[in-house]
């Protein structure tokens, strides 16, 4: 089973001060006690009941070998404890999204199968005047206890899908969209890769597109044009956006491509049923801005991970640590982007084309030992995912060397 997690934040007036768990927790301890996201999503619902849940909305993204749900959960309210909380399921042959907003409209309870939800997740919002039952209106999760303004979300949703189904021909500017879709053809892990890397560039909303500079020919004359500057970059939506008046960061108006400067990890997650759980389980594991990063594959199966994978980064620069290895990199692209995205990206290309090109060759090694003796298995892909995540470290120690010295005195 595997959980994701994003913040939609919700109504205030659902915050509860008698609570004992965060989202943090409550991820923790679904992972812990549950095999399959129904599990999950039960268990949830029994912790929270008993010792309350004390955050603001979360939206777990839970999947198990046979289905993907999304729990969306709120605090009770002031004064209470407990929670708030209603689960869709994705259709089997589906892709949904989870970026930073509530997205559970109208709920069908009379379909167990594909929705769930709290004994109180519409009597607390009539008690708390969020919806009149008497208004003639249907009662929708998102709009009771959140919103759906954050244009920095719903670009972001329509994004996905639009990169996935371009069929479809969404509207970039819609409120709401479906919450599932059905993909243009089936979807593979360089696909969910890709799209984390996203900056909507080649689109209407590319944020670097008014940062031009006068289009030099070989003898460095301008010829007249204008092209996207290479220090144009799509992070820099707090300092540089408003100068171009348009809204960047957290605001609900806001714009937020999809990779994000300040991200601490990302990940790729497959569950596979038809492989033991040690090797069908398997994350492709990439430290901070999902744009400039290497995944490595790490099956769940594994007995350690190497020690740099261990030591928290965020305190300070420290060489021991491989989340630095990965930021340096990324921070320093960042200052000339256009130029030095390529020279990163044919590193982090370089290990993942061969990464998953071995995978089933690696997987059929594993399956094989597995047959004959599990612990062997386990030893099998511990080295082989502790090699990689060495590997990529080193890479981009030298890879960040390699910036500074290719690009010193040229910015």
């Amino acid at each position: 089973m595997a959980v994701g997690e994003a913040t939609f934040g919700g109504s205030d007036i659902m915050r509860s001060d008698k609570g004992l768990i965060d989202y943090y927790e409550l991820n923790r301890i679904m992972l812990e006690r549950a095999k399959t996201a129904r599990e999950a999503i039960r268990v949830a619902d029994e912790i929270t009941k008993k010792y309350g849940y004390n955050d603001g909305g979360e939206c777990f993204t839970i999947a198990d070998p046979n289905e993907v749900w999304h729990l969306e959960i709120i605090g009770p309210g002031k004064d209470k404890t407990g929670a708030v909380w209603v689960a869709q399921r994705v259709p089997d042959d589906h892709i949904s999204v989870n970026a930073n907003a509530s997205r559970i409209r109208e709920i069908d309870l009379s379909k167990p199968d594909y929705f769930m939800a709290s004994e109180n997740y519409k009597s607390r919002a009539i008690e708390l005047g969020l919806y009149d039952p008497n208004s003639g209106k249907p009662f929708e999760f998102c709009y009771v206890y959140g919103s759906r303004r954050s244009m920095a979300s719903r670009r972001r949703e329509w994004r996905v899908f639009d990169l996935l189904a371009p069929s479809l021909n969404l509207d970039p500017n819609g409120e709401n969209f479906p919450f599932a879709i059905k993909p243009d053809k089936k979807v593979s892990v360089r696909d969910i890769m890709n799209i984390y890397r996203d900056t909507y560039e080649d689109t209407p909303f590319d944020m670097t597109k008014f940062m031009l500079v006068p289009e030099l020919d070989e003898k460095g004359n301008q010829t007249g044009k204008f092209v996207k500057s290479p220090y144009a970059n799509p992070f820099m939506d707090y300092d540089m956006m408003p100068l171009f008046k348009i809204n960047g960061g957290w605001n609900e108006l806001g714009e937020r491509c999809i990779a994000r400067y300040y991200c601490t990890y990302a990940t790729v997650i497959q569950v596979r049923g038809w492989l033991p759980n040690d090797i069908g389980g398997l994350v492709w594991f990439g430290y901070d801005n999902p744009a400039m990063t290497a995944y490595a594959p790490i099956y769940i199966g594994i007995e350690k991970v190497p020690e740099s994978y261990k030591i928290c980064g965020r305190p300070g620069f420290n060489r021991n640590s491989a989340w630095w290895a990965f930021n340096r990199v990324a921070d320093l692209s960042a200052q000339k982007w256009g130029h030095m995205r390529k020279d990163v990206e044919q590193v982090w290309k370089a290990f993942e084309d061969e990464a998953l090109a071995n995978q089933k060759e690696i997987e059929e090694k594993a399956l094989a030992l597995y047959k004959k003796n599990p612990k062997k298995a386990r030893q099998f892909l511990t080295g082989y995912s502790n090699d990689w995540m060495n590997k990529l470290v080193a890479a981009y120690w030298k890879l960040g060397d390699d910036l500074w010295s290719k690009y010193t005195g040229k910015f």
